[in-house]
């Protein structure tokens, strides 16, 4: 080999190598799926489809970056024309007969569980639902009902669609979408969202509706907006987005905000640059000339600016 070869053999492999320590550092290790070795295994072990089953009546386990799967049965399938090894990385998977899905202190179930390996969604079906146990004992629990529930394995958050129901203590949320940050503790509600606060010794129920809310479910603090109605007893009040603090009773409504109760016949208006503060234990509102600035950013998902 003269030297004008050897230079470009050396340079060919220095290139392949580079391109190959690139492809290692950005392959999404984290979304591989891992069964249990306990599992039996049945199928074209190289082409697949592989089927998993339990022995002894035991379920089939998997594991894909902190999340564990568990279910009577499952299989695992290769893009067409793609063996089971070299597949890896752009798998599906399919685990059925009834599901559950664990993640730190979030355990979801469901009826099946279709898992991609490419896109990194473990798509629970089967009218799911999920419950997110608090850190601290004696706060409330985060319960969450819909028709389908997609948990990404990238990041900590679950998006459930289709008539959702969050629960959270005394405080229940319903839309078409709900997005749950289990790091920040928040839940993000969009399409026909609803909220409402059940009555307690000291409050009349409260029922709020808008464009989008906001939950922060450890701190039970609320941010609702586009075109926001709170409605309490004979009290209504209307306003571009409002803040409430279910701990403190109160609720901050800003942006044309008015508040009417029909029963004593009165209006309190906010001027231009004030806002009304709610107290909902107390049924009592009141302007604030100096207006109030809501806390947006403590309100954001965990990678939105």
């Amino acid at each position: 080999m003269n030297r004008i070869q050897s230079t470009r053999t050396l340079f060919l492999l220095s290139a392949l190598t580079v391109t190959a320590l690139a492809a290692a550092a950005t392959a999404p290790t984290n979304r591989i799926l891992k069964f249990e070795t306990s599992a039996q295994i049945q199928g074209d072990l190289r082409n697949g489809p592989y089927n998993y089953t339990s022995k002894l009546g035991a379920t089939v386990k998997a594991t894909v970056g902190t999340v564990s799967i568990s279910a009577p049965q499952a299989s695992m399938k290769a893009p067409t024309g793609t063996s089971m090894a070299s597949a890896e990385g752009k798998r599906v998977a399919d685990f059925t007969g009834g599901v559950t899905v664990v993640r730190g202190r979030l355990t979801a179930r469901g009826t099946a569980l279709n898992y991609s390996e490419a896109s990194g969604q473990g798509v629970l079906s089967g009218t799911p639902s999920a419950v997110f146990v608090p850190e601290k004992k004696g706060d409330d629990p985060v319960n969450i009902a819909a028709n389908s529930m997609s948990l990404d394995v990238d990041t900590n958050t679950s998006t459930s669609t289709g008539k959702v129901k969050l629960v959270n203590g005394t405080q229940t949320g319903l839309a078409d979408r709900v997005v749950f940050d289990e790091t920040r503790e928040l839940g993000l509600l969009t399409g026909n969202m609803s909220l409402s606060r059940a009555a307690t010794a000291k409050a009349k129920e409260l029922n709020v509706t808008g464009t989008e809310a906001r939950i922060l479910t450890k701190g039970k603090l609320l941010y609702i907006s586009g075109k926001v109605r709170l409605t309490q007893g004979t009290i209504s009040t209307t306003g571009d987005a409002v803040y409430y603090d279910d701990a403190k009773n109160v609720a901050y409504v800003v942006g044309n905000a008015v508040s009417v109760d029909s029963k004593a016949g009165t209006t309190v208006r906010a001027r231009p640059s004030g806002a009304l503060e709610q107290r909902t234990d107390l049924g009592r509102v009141r302007a604030l000339d100096s207006g109030y600035s809501i806390p947006v950013a403590q309100f954001k998902l965990s990678g939105e600016k």
